[in-house]
């Protein structure tokens, strides 16, 4: 098999995209940092840092943020064009991308509250 060069030169740096991804998908679920910061247990001023530029999020870090914004974190790195990826991966979450912050929340309620029924249901048989 002939040796293939690979040109990334397209690609963007992941630290290049990240703060711009960042804000893009907090602005998408209608947070403010603030917001955005206390769903993900992070400082407000580490969110300012991390859309500024100046600061680059640890693994632990992305992970929450990801997950605080529903998004994967290819997306915040500027591996994956579309925020809403998961979202085709499972029909239940096909129109969870439509709701707001606050449906969202509800929702994710919700589902905890049935798999924690299910987990005690198996426990007692």
């Amino acid at each position: 098999m002939p040796d293939r060069e690979i040109d990334i030169s397209e690609d963007p740096i992941p630290s290049d995209a990240f703060p711009q991804r960042l804000r893009i998908a907090r602005e998408m679920r209608g947070l403010d940092q603030s917001a955005l910061a206390e769903k993900s247990g992070l400082p407000p001023s580490s969110i300012s840092h991390f859309e500024a530029g100046s600061r680059k999020p640890s693994f632990e870090n992305l992970r929450r943020l990801a997950n605080a914004l529903e998004v994967t974190t290819d997306y915040l790195l500027g591996r994956a064009d579309d925020p809403e990826a998961y979202a085709d991966a499972d029909p239940l979450y096909r129109d969870f991308k439509n709701l707001s912050s606050e449906d969202r929340e509800l929702a994710q309620s919700f589902m905890k509250m049935l798999s924690d029924r299910k987990k005690r249901g198996e426990e007692d048989a």
